[in-house]
């Protein structure tokens, strides 16, 4: 049942920081584009591959790993309201903006993954 508590304490700080984080683009940049799910979805990723890299799968707790990564960061990034955007900008013809999101989205999310995991892995390797 703990487990539970964990993932939805991650959950809902997630969700509060994809909100807040994902509306400040709208502040200053008013176009179509949808720029703060693009945001939140490359820092996730970042993170994500950064914490998995820094903690790794044998020194984590089950409960950290649902606080962090099904809870946080599965709150914190949004697959849906990408695919909702994309769909939306393709329907209202910005087909060049649906493909610049789909593939920024993608192949910058999996570089990050990726960055994060070895920038964690090279700062564990740091001497002091």
């Amino acid at each position: 049942m703990i487990k539970f508590a964990y993932l939805a304490l991650g959950g809902a700080t997630g969700a509060i920081l994809r909100y807040w984080i994902s509306g400040l683009p709208y502040k200053i940049y008013s176009g179509v584009f949808p720029w703060g799910t693009l945001i939140v979805n490359l820092a996730g990723s970042l993170m994500i591959g950064f914490f998995w890299g820094f903690l790794g799968r044998e020194n984590i707790s089950t409960n950290v790993r649902s606080f962090l990564f099904i809870g946080l960061f599965g709150s914190f990034t949004t697959f849906s309201t990408f695919a909702f955007e994309s769909l939306n900008l393709l329907r209202d013809g910005s087909i060049k903006y649906a493909l610049i999101n789909v593939l920024a989205s993608n192949v910058f999310g999996i570089l990050l993954v990726f960055a994060g995991f070895v920038l964690a892995k090279m700062l564990l390797n740091l001497k002091y």
